[in-house]
């Protein structure tokens, strides 16, 4: 064992044999993960302090020096500061002439700063190469080694050798680089930390602006129907009953929602001849957001199954049930057992299990850490292919369910019918759309169209070999 100085902490005997020598300036939480994390892949690092002597947390193998001391011994240094302490660079211009200065920093607000912190960190010290990287990833994720959910590192810089140099650093530590180019990029490359589900926010406000207009008509429907014709308070139904009706429609009504955008991106591309004409914004962002449309379904659908569940137990059922009983005793007599009813029950019920059993393989292979273990084609083949066989089993559950009271117009309340009828529209029509783009005459135009072939060039084609 050896030592770098009478007040120095003992180093490995490998010391010398491990990669280049890091420096970071800040020992607070992320300074301190962020050198753990690199000392585990090889690295040595030294930590720059205002207080280097009062550390007693640093490991064997990690030097904490003056911000000058580290700063000379490392070609780049990791700046886990914040910007409102950045002025202390302005006196070590010296020491950090010519080297790498890597800002991990971010702000509290989105566009907080006319400039970035690492435009701002440039100007501060024009003659250091300033990388943005790290922002993205936390302390905690860096700590506990559950990086699945950020393992993409953007990195971003005016220089490409010193941006390449990060980025093999990134990698060194298990993490995947992004590269997000100059240094203008580091706007934005700050701004997403902040954001607040970005892509779920579509899917949020679809959901729950469907769950208000289903839970809304369920309510006339049932309670206030109730209360003014018939006189009777169900208004209990507003617990249990009626989210067990919103839940189903409004999956139902998500997922089909989830393969309605692929099919009119398909009947755009049919129409257009070209895959290179890009997708109006409405749609580019409805297919973006498709995922997250898929488990908002998938929750609902989830609590669709837990309320289904709790039936049995409750109070309402119990007395019906009981009723119902007595009534029979009373009259000595018995309802006879009916088979088309039994068949009804028992398909609506096993399509229903079908559904949710291929609905949750679809949430399952949605994750990250299965998608990454299929190719794309098992991937295409679950979300595609199994996906519409999920929404085929789905609307035939509500089919079955409603049975033939979609057409006794004289059983619907205040001419309004049955809740689950709205289930059925958007879903049917997907269903039907993808039952036509199948055909083999459609299909082959489809798959030439997204192979690169295109309608005007054929066109231009015939008409130069009449010429």
């Amino acid at each position: 064992m050896e030592t770098n100085g009478p007040n120095m902490i003992p180093l490995c005997s490998d010391f010398t044999e491990q990669k280049e020598s890091i420096c970071i300036f800040g020992t607070g939480d992320f300074g301190r993960s962020l050198g753990f994390k690199l000392l585990q892949s090889g690295f040595s690092v030294i930590f720059g302090s205002r207080n280097p002597g009062l550390y007693s947390w640093v490991p064997r193998g990690v030097q904490v020096l003056s911000h000058a001391e580290a700063a000379e011994k490392c070609p780049l240094i990791i700046l886990a500061v914040q910007r409102d302490h950045y002025r202390f660079l302005n006196e070590l211009a010296e020491e950090l002439d010519g080297k790498i200065l890597v800002d991990v920093s971010n702000n509290l607000k989105i566009n907080q700063f006319p400039e970035s912190n690492a435009e701002y960190l440039a100007q501060i010290v024009p003659r250091a190469t300033v990388v943005k990287a790290f922002n993205t990833v936390s302390a905690w994720a860096l700590q506990s080694g559950t990086l699945d959910a950020s393992r993409q590192v953007s990195v971003c810089s005016d220089d490409n050798k010193a941006k390449q140099k990060v980025m093999d650093i990134v990698r060194a530590i298990g993490l995947t680089p992004q590269d997000k180019g100059s240094l203008m990029a580091a706007k934005v490359v700050e701004n997403d930390p902040l954001q607040l589900f970005p892509m779920w926010r579509i899917p949020m406000y679809v959901c729950a602006g469907l769950t208000l207009l289903v839970f809304l008509y369920c309510v006339i429907q049932d309670v206030v129907y109730s209360s003014v014709v018939t006189g009777k308070d169900v208004s209990f139904r507003i617990m249990i009953s009626i989210p067990n009706k919103v839940f189903p429609i409004v999956s139902l009504m998500l997922l089909a929602l989830v393969y309605l955008s692929g099919v009119c991106a398909a009947i755009l591309q049919l129409y257009r001849g070209t895959k290179y004409s890009r997708f109006p914004n409405w749609l580019d962002r409805w297919m973006l957001c498709r995922k997250q449309l898929g488990l908002v379904a998938l929750s609902y659908a989830f609590l669709h199954a837990i309320y289904t569940l709790v039936i049995p137990i409750r109070y309402y059922v119990r007395h019906r049930i009981s009723t119902s009983t007595i009534a029979q005793i009373n009259k000595n007599e018995t309802n006879p057992f009916q088979n088309i009813l039994a068949w009804r029950t028992d398909s609506y019920i096993a399509l229903g299990i079908l559904g949710f059993f291929f609905y949750v393989l679809l949430g399952i292979t949605s994750l990250p850490s299965v998608s990454n273990a299929v190719n794309w084609r098992e991937f295409r083949f679950v979300q595609s292919k199994l996906g519409y066989l999920t929404l085929l089993l789905c609307t035939g559950h509500a089919f079955l369910y409603g049975w033939s009271r979609f057409l006794n117009v004289a059983s619907f309340r205040w001419y309004m019918p049955p809740a689950y009828t709205l289930s059925l529209i958007i879903p049917c029509v997907v269903l039907i759309l993808k039952f036509i783009l199948v055909f083999p005459c459609i299909d082959k135009r489809i798959t030439k169209i997204r192979q690169g072939w295109e309608r005007s060039s054929k066109t231009k084609t015939q008409s130069n070999t009449k010429v």
